[in-house]
């Protein structure tokens, strides 16, 4: 069935109604021609019965006409066709600076022929994307006390990422941890440990299995140093085991962190490496990454140790190889990300940090560590693919920070 394409004119009276229907009947001609879509003038009611809504900006003088007649009847998301002549570009970008301050998706669209046929692309596979059935992520457990700026909206995780976000009681989790107990199996590890402890972190990740077939869950995040208090175990290997079978598990109950990592999986079908900076080097460009947990399949070899902050339990020094990596992270209120391209250089170990630790050269400044962060926590993945990311990020309405 051939796509189609709502298109709703605009434009102001003062401007001869045949010089802008020309101009739009050219442009949406060429695009027809460039994308094999069909584009349908509409009535602004009719905007949501097609595959893809966009609200076409004909002229200067057109603003007035989105706020008093578009904007309090239809909600969006509002993308701008718009190109270029009778200012219609300078009338979408005001238009389009008024949506951003509403808090609603919206976006211009405007350039090559290329360019705006690859924003549609984008545009109509991230809303086939949004109408599958909502993805369920569990937060277990309240983030940690530390992360004061992660608290996540269910409603805006719900409108942005299509996420439906499921409270799990720390009460239940620790309940089913201390109850659980199943043998390791044989020759399941590579790495030797204290064979009591590594038992002891074997029950967290299949009490964790437990958890996410009982809840329907997709991935979770976990307030895990709670887990510690309460069982004097980490559960650094079972987040390990549940993110290496496509189970998103993020650590300290961060949920930005979990959705970042959730997005990339399904985006590149990749696993990520939840981590926070430890050491900035401004002069070379270079970033120490560490943390106690990661995705086995991550890792070219890895070996058991204690958690670092505890100094007990079970942490996981992964030996990450060498090569191309891209960093990520999307902020707690869902407007924007960051994503940046680099290298691993090295694996490091010091016994004051985190158990994973990597030394990485960021392609752009690492001062946005400094200036702009989006908190504490970032995922890494190996690859270059800040083009991927950047589009399907965009194509939800978030905005880039960069240094």
């Amino acid at each position: 069935m051939a796509v189609k394409i709502a298109v709703y004119p605009i434009h102001s009276s003062m401007v001869y109604g045949d010089l802008v229907s020309e101009k739009s009947k050219e442009l949406l001609k060429d695009l027809t021609d460039k994308t094999g879509y069909e584009f349908v003038i509409v009535d602004l009611k009719d905007l949501k019965k097609y595959d893809l809504p966009l609200i076409l900006v004909q002229s200067g003088g057109s603003e007035n006409l989105f706020k008093d007649d578009i904007y309090p009847s239809y909600s969006g998301p509002y993308y701008l066709l718009t190109y270029g002549s009778s200012n219609s570009l300078a009338a979408s970008l005001e238009i389009l600076t008024y949506i951003k301050e509403k808090h609603c998706q919206g976006e211009v669209l405007h350039g090559s022929l290329d360019y705006i046929a690859s924003r549609l692309d984008a545009l109509l596979k991230a809303k086939a994307k949004a109408e599958e059935p909502l993805h369920r992520l569990g937060v277990m457990g309240k983030p940690s006390d530390w992360l004061i700026s992660s608290d996540v909206s269910p409603k805006r995780a719900k409108e942005i990422f299509h996420i439906n976000l499921i409270n799990i009681s720390e009460e239940e989790v620790i309940g089913e941890v201390k109850k659980h107990h199943e043998p390791v199996p044989e020759g399941r590890f590579t790495s030797s440990f204290d064979a009591k402890q590594l038992q002891s972190a074997y029950d967290i990740a299949c009490a964790l299995d437990v958890l996410v077939k009982r809840h329907h869950l997709e991935g979770f995040t976990l307030r895990c140093f709670d887990v510690i208090k309460a069982v004097n175990m980490s559960a650094c290997l079972g987040l390990a085991l549940m993110n290496e079978k496509d189970i998103i598990a993020s650590c300290e109950g961060d949920v930005p962190a979990m959705i970042t990592a959730y997005s990339i999986l399904s985006v590149l079908h990749q696993h990520a490496f939840q981590a926070n900076p430890q050491w900035i080097d401004p002069e070379k460009n270079n970033i120490t990454f560490a943390h106690c947990t990661l995705p086995l399949d991550m890792a070219d070899g890895y070996s058991f140790d204690t958690h670092f902050e505890s100094g007990i339990g079970l942490g996981i020094h992964g030996n990450m190889k060498s090569g191309p990596v891209t960093v990520v992270k999307v902020s707690a209120d869902l407007t924007e990300f960051y994503v940046e391209e680099g290298e691993i250089l090295e694996d490091e170990y010091r016994s004051d940090r985190c158990r994973t630790q990597i030394v990485i050269h960021l392609d752009s400044s690492v001062t946005y560590f400094l200036k702009s962060s989006l908190g504490n926590h970032h995922q890494i993945i190996y690859g270059h693919h800040k083009k991927e990311l950047k589009e399907y990020y965009e194509s939800l309405g978030l905005r880039e920070v960069t240094a």
